[in-house]
């Protein structure tokens, strides 16, 4: 309640809680892993193919030699957001969470994937604001809605509409597409290679090493 004790305690504890810098800057990270780190955002529909792309993404970029990783939303759930729900409050808790890990991961200069329904426009731009500019790269998965209930790999959109799951994107809760993302794959006719393909040809570029003169000494 306002004013008790608890948050009270709360605010104080903002006033002392100070970012601890890290003795080895971001570009030293980029250096020694020989490429940039950037959040790659995948938004769509449930059964857009957000995680199949993410994980065959990461393990190309593995092969290749790159530092990568997938923040998968359904493995979120598990532990990280285990305690949250599926209101419009609670998805945006959601992917806030999940942008401010994204966010540590890219100051380790990771390649960061990750696969999120995260329906609500409003929220996916807070999560740019949380980055770099230049950092947070929307991809979205483009899979028409009729196309994700014949996958429905999951067998949750058969759930939705019988009304055993509420709130689910795309049956009783509302998806936003993205109105500029950096890419759009058709993911609701390319076959997985293809899309695969051309978010690859889309990132490698934006992944170029780091430059040598960017070094600097760990101490004086």
């Amino acid at each position: 309640m306002p004013g008790s004790t608890d948050e009270k305690s709360a605010l104080t504890l903002r006033k002392d809680v100070v970012w601890q810098v890290s003795p080895v800057s971001r570009d030293q990270r980029e250096l020694l892993n020989g490429h940039k780190g950037k959040v790659i955002w995948l938004t769509g529909l449930p059964g857009s193919g957000k995680s199949t792309l993410a994980q065959a993404v990461e393990a190309n970029l593995h092969r290749s030699g790159f530092h990568a990783i997938v923040l998968d939303g359904d493995n979120l759930r598990h532990g990280l957001c285990a305690d949250l729900g599926f209101s419009a409050d609670e998805r945006n808790e959601n992917i806030r969470r999940a942008g401010e890990v994204a966010k540590l991961f890219l100051m380790q200069g990771t390649v960061v994937l990750v696969a999120l329904v995260s329906p609500i426009r409003r929220a996916r731009e807070g999560v740019r604001t949380l980055l770099p500019a230049g950092d947070f790269i929307e991809v979205y998965c483009n899979s028409s809605l009729a196309v994700c209930k014949a996958r429905d790999p999951k067998g949750m959109y058969a759930q939705a509409e019988k009304g055993v799951i509420r709130e689910f994107t795309g049956i009783s809760a509302p998806y936003e597409a993205p109105l500029a993302p950096s890419l759009v794959l058709d993911t609701g006719h390319e076959r997985v290679d293809e899309s695969v393909g051309r978010l690859m040809a889309f990132l490698l570029p934006r992944l170029v090493a780091a430059n040598a003169r960017d070094l600097l000494p760990l101490s004086e």
